[in-house]
């Protein structure tokens, strides 16, 4: 019998339940294993293989998984870390979605029930999924606008010239103790829309929020630093936000799955980490790049040992003082 909770999710999917996984892998043609491991990839909890959990619209995307393989588009070595990174991606923005509605429906006194929720789905469902794909479009178009006109890649595929910056909260769990939950919410909002704002304006792009930390690159070294400075700026104006710790690092990174890997990206770590609240911490790489850059103060500081480098030499980016 078909409970009211299986029936929303259902609905959600847009086809009802049909298949196991062991009939679409046959009639997919897909290894039974390999779609196992693609379900788990996809961050869903393991299932046994004669539960008729599939739809026509799981069917679709295998055979399109399998077309775009075979036709050389997608790796058979690279699908499970694809499907992890879109996962990861997706996931945060149901969760963010779902919590949004629920707080709508308790804000007007609502109750949340399959019934209530089906009808709240069929009314906003279309609406996100247009504005999905349109904000998925947007950000394709700015991606390959940039491989177009960025020289390529350097030393080894999949490696760019980029200036990485971390972003971290000072003291955010003692902050978290001594605010209430209402508090707490409004100071990562404002984390985030600041974060946003700020790096989108100076020609940069997030690629992953952690709680209380922002990870971010730019194409031009200056661009990151005048980012780094911005952030500094706006959050001392935000009474809601504790202070920032920045760090700055330039050099060849691995971009791989919209995330980025390598030895600059553990510098500005590093550099975040031993930064003084309300500065910004640069490489050497940074300081190079902006030596003759008339809008940068770079001043040398001790070096430190740091996990991973013995002598790890900053430099504190400030803004030039004005004559």
């Amino acid at each position: 019998m078909t409970t009211p909770e299986d029936a929303l999710e259902e609905f959600i999917l847009g086809a009802p339940r049909r298949y196991t996984r062991q009939q679409i892998a046959e009639t997919a043609e897909l290894d039974l294993e390999t779609g196992r491991r693609l379900w788990r990839a996809l961050g869903f909890a393991e299932t046994s293989d004669d539960e008729v959990l599939f739809t026509e619209r799981d069917l679709e995307a295998v055979r399109l998984m399998t077309h775009l393989t075979d036709a050389g588009v997608l790796d058979p070595d690279v699908r499970e870390a694809v499907a992890r990174a879109m996962a990861q991606s997706l996931s945060r923005l149901a969760e963010w979605q779902v919590g949004m509605l629920v707080r709508v429906i308790e804000g007007q006194g609502g109750e949340v029930t399959p019934q209530g929720s089906r009808e709240i789905a069929a009314a906003v469902l279309p609406a996100l999924e247009e504005l999905q794909s349109y904000v998925w479009r947007r950000h394709l178009a700015a991606a390959v606008r940039r491989m177009v006109v960025t020289s390529g890649p350097v030393d080894e595929p999949g490696t760019w010239q980029l200036v990485v910056g971390f972003a971290d909260m000072v003291g955010f769990t003692r902050t978290t103790r001594r605010r209430s939950t209402a508090e707490l919410s409004e100071m990562i909002e404002r984390f985030g829309s600041t974060t946003t704002e700020v790096i989108a304006d100076g020609h940069g792009r997030i690629v992953k929020t952690v709680g209380d930390e922002v990870l971010f690159v730019a194409d031009d070294v200056a661009h990151g630093a005048a980012i780094a400075l911005a952030l500094q700026d706006r959050v001392r104006a935000e009474p809601a936000l504790p202070e920032l710790r920045i760090g700055l690092a330039a050099g060849p990174v691995l971009v791989r799955y919209g995330d980025v890997y390598g030895e600059i990206v553990n510098i500005a770590a590093r550099l975040t980490a031993h930064a003084r609240p309300g500065s910004v911490l640069a490489d050497r790489g940074v300081a190079d790049a902006l030596s003759d850059d008339p809008r940068f103060a770079l001043r040398p500081l001790r070096s430190v040992a740091v996990r991973g480098y013995r002598h790890l030499h900053p430099w504190l980016l400030e803004r030039a003082a004005e004559i």
